[in-house]
């Protein structure tokens, strides 16, 4: 699908003007209806993780499990939460406990040494969810790693046919966003079966406003 920017930049200029003033900067989101895909079929489920070029000040928030010294650098650094292996234990007592802790988060990533402890105990909490930890060594550099999730959006299909997330912020220019959405369109156009023809429209919405189509 070829998308032309300056058509996506004219309608989040007409979003913005159509949708009220809030006291809260408010996000912008991406929708996207499919069509003639069968998500029973695995192959057809999407769960991707998308670098945007342009990420704007991120509210994502990221966990990690870890012990030792990597659990003392992560906690040097811009990570919302850290979990060592007692808090992994404690959580796999009561299920509905554990995902209402872990439920704030968007990415997880773990300490490799502790996937199969949080594979056993909280897999059927994150699994089903699509946030399974990436797991990494405990020399990893986790300031970048940390920075790199930051930049990243979640687009998940999975029970229903649309592919959703946020392309940016009423503070972000026009432009800014319009190469976020193209970016986010064209990988997952990539991982549809009929690409572009699994489309059936692209919208895009701030939080406290009005659907707007884009014409492509």
């Amino acid at each position: 699908m070829s998308l032309n920017i300056k058509k996506i930049v004219a309608s989040l200029d007409e979003l913005k003007e159509k949708t009220p003033e809030r006291k809260f900067k408010q996000s912008i989101e991406l929708i996207m209806p499919l069509k003639d895909l069968d998500l029973k079929d695995p192959t057809n489920r999407i769960n991707e993780l998308i670098e945007l070029p342009n990420p704007g000040k991120s509210d994502a928030k990221v966990c990690i499990f870890a012990t030792g010294e990597l659990a003392v650098n992560a906690k040097r650094y811009d990570v919302d939460m850290v979990f060592g292996r007692e808090d992994i234990l404690e959580m796999s007592k009561d299920r509905k406990a554990a995902k209402k802790r872990l439920s704030g988060y968007d990415f997880f990533i773990s300490e490799a040494q502790l996937m199969p402890i949080v594979g056993r105990h909280l897999g059927q909490v994150l699994g089903p969810r699509g946030k399974m930890p990436t797991p990494v060594p405990p020399t990893v550099n986790i300031s970048n790693m940390i920075n790199q999730y930051k930049r990243l959006v979640r687009v998940r299909v999975r029970d229903q046919l649309n592919a959703q997330c946020k392309v940016g912020d009423q503070e972000m220019s026009s432009s800014e966003i319009a190469e976020n959405i193209s970016a986010v369109v064209s990988m997952i156009e990539r991982k549809l079966e009929k690409g572009s023809r699994n489309i059936k429209a692209i919208y895009v919405k701030m939080t406290m406003g009005p659907t707007l189509k884009i014409e492509t």
